[in-house]
């Protein structure tokens, strides 16, 4: 997960000038171009919400307990002086001036990456901003609690404050936009996607999906996999995950690695904060999680840093940083020739058993089985999931559901899908993920459009550089990432999404690609 203030998509970040890119400047210092006055407007809006999301990392991985309510107030204050700057009324002005000055392709892209984020937060009232941000933080806080404690009933209180005022967010959003009050929310995450395009997508997959998940798994019955046996030392387990993010090209002189309840990538390019969990008994999930973060950490890192602060070298939606994480992690990170990369490193920091062998390894990445979370699902079942929250989440913001009917709607989901209930078992069903709890209702989707993107940049990259599991053998790893880094990474969001994708890959989304790559990898 990429953890973001609300509206916010990604931060910055290497190289402007390798790319052609440059900023306006005028001579005129006494008269600045009102094209130049909005780029020095979004410098000073990166570094506060560079503050914000320092702020938000350390209030999840570091912050002592008793230390939530001030800081819930303090990023609460923060986030408000930061809408207040977003929604200056000078700034109407200069874009509609700087529409009319002579900029160049790149200064276009930016001045209308510049114009929507100025439209999504005039949307709002300063006092709403606050409202959901304290609502948002005391949600959270109080969720790291309740989910251990299995506690539906104290959890919900808070949650349906959070909805309520969320709501209020979509039907300004969606009045202002002539849109459906989801694809408002929608809009904040994935520009240009709407509920209409989603459902024909993840129609496509209802069609086809529960065959493959139900052959698989039957299939995979057949074989024996053997269950590494820990305990696995915490530390051994970090030092493994930093060596891993290391094989990556993690550049650690601009990030680090942590704990938190919930994974996710945060900060912003050149101060990185990704944060996993462990579980001494096992560690397939938090090595794998720490693989998925750092193709987050990857993309924000590679994004175009000469013009860090500028909404143009930020990253293209949240299905795109999906796509970076799930390439890393499914793509690259489950493909049978990186396992074997992984083996002899897991090996030296836990010792020798069979389960630690390379065919083994692969099978156990490759397992096929439902299960009750998403976070630790494969790559079969996990657009079930997905699925499953996309349609409880437009059906709550459009009030079409309540927060007191979430747990049975998610049961019935759960067996229809999966086969799995959840009835009573809210730790592990509707209270497990921390997207609703501040309000950021529309993100789930980018998950599984993260996956189809993902598969098809794969197949897009086989056909000019070869094979990639014969490409990580060779030790040509750097190049995989080189890739990535030309056709996504350093685009930032020059591009709308479809164009981005159609230039590295020939088309635009098709989910052909993700069908194609499952069948391949699992189907014997």
């Amino acid at each position: 997960m990429v953890k973001r203030t609300r509206a916010v998509l990604a931060s910055i970040g290497p190289e402007h000038a390798r790319y052609g890119v440059y900023a306006i400047r005028d001579d005129n210092k006494d008269n600045p171009m009102s094209y130049q006055k909005l780029e020095q407007h979004q410098q000073q809006l990166h570094r506060l919400s560079h503050l914000s999301a320092i702020c938000g990392w350390d209030q999840a991985a570091m912050m002592p307990e008793g230390g939530n309510e001030a800081r819930a107030e303090a990023m609460a204050e923060l986030g408000l002086l930061i809408h207040h700057k977003r929604t200056a009324p000078e700034l109407g002005d200069w874009i509609a001036k700087a529409e009319s000055e002579p900029l160049d392709e790149i200064q276009r892209a930016n001045l209308r990456e510049i114009k929507r984020h100025w439209q999504d937060a005039s949307l709002l009232p300063g006092d709403l901003v606050e409202a959901l941000s304290l609502a948002g933080s005391k949600c959270e806080h109080a969720w790291r609690r309740q989910r251990k404690e299995n506690d539906w009933a104290g959890f919900a209180p808070n949650l349906t404050e959070v909805v309520t005022l969320s709501r209020e967010v979509a039907r300004l959003r969606a009045d202002a936009l002539g849109v459906r009050p989801y694809d408002a929310m929608l809009a904040l995450y994935e520009p240009g996607m709407t509920s209409a395009r989603l459902d024909e997508i993840f129609g496509d997959l209802t069609g086809w999906l529960p065959n493959l998940i139900q052959t698989v798994s039957e299939q995979q019955k057949r074989e024996s996999v053997l269950i590494p046996q820990g305990p696995f030392p915490i530390a051994a387990q970090q030092a493994l995950g930093q060596q891993v993010m290391g094989l990556l090209g993690f550049d650690f002189a601009h990030g680090r690695l942590d704990v938190s309840s919930h994974p996710f990538c945060g900060g912003v390019p050149t101060d990185v904060r990704i944060t996993t969990r462990y579980n001494e008994q096992e560690f397939v999930s938090s090595l794998m999680g720490i693989v998925h973060e750092t193709g987050h950490a990857r993309y924000e890192q590679g994004l175009p840093r000469q013009l860090l602060g500028q909404p143009v070298a930020e990253a293209r939606s949240m299905g795109i940083h999906e796509s970076q994480s799930l390439f890393c992690e499914m793509q690259l990170g489950h493909d049978p020739a990186f396992l074997t990369l992984l083996a002899p490193h897991i090996r030296a920091h836990f010792g020798e058993q069979a389960a630690l062998a390379p065919t083994n390894l692969v099978k156990l990445y490759n397992r096929v089985e439902p299960g009750f979370i998403r976070v630790d699902a494969d790559e079969v079942t996990y657009p079930a999931h997905v699925i499953l929250r996309y349609e409880l989440e437009r059906d709550l913001i459009e009030g079409r559901i309540e927060v007191a009917d979430i747990p049975a709607l998610w049961d019935a989901k759960m067996q229809q899908w999966l086969g799995l209930s959840t009835q009573g078992n809210y730790q592990n069903g509707c209270m497990q993920d921390i997207h609703w709890t501040d309000g950021s209702f529309g993100y789930f989707p980018s998950y599984t459009l993260g996956a189809m993107y993902a598969a098809q940049l794969r197949f897009a990259l086989e056909r000019e550089l070869g094979n990639m599991g014969e490409l990580i053998a060779a030790g040509r790893l750097p190049e995989i990432f080189a890739w990535l880094g030309r056709h996504i990474w350093s685009q930032g969001s020059r591009y709308g999404t479809d164009e981005l994708v159609s230039r590295a890959t020939g088309e635009a989304l098709n989910p052909h690609w993700l069908r194609r790559h499952l069948e391949q990898r699992y189907l014997k």
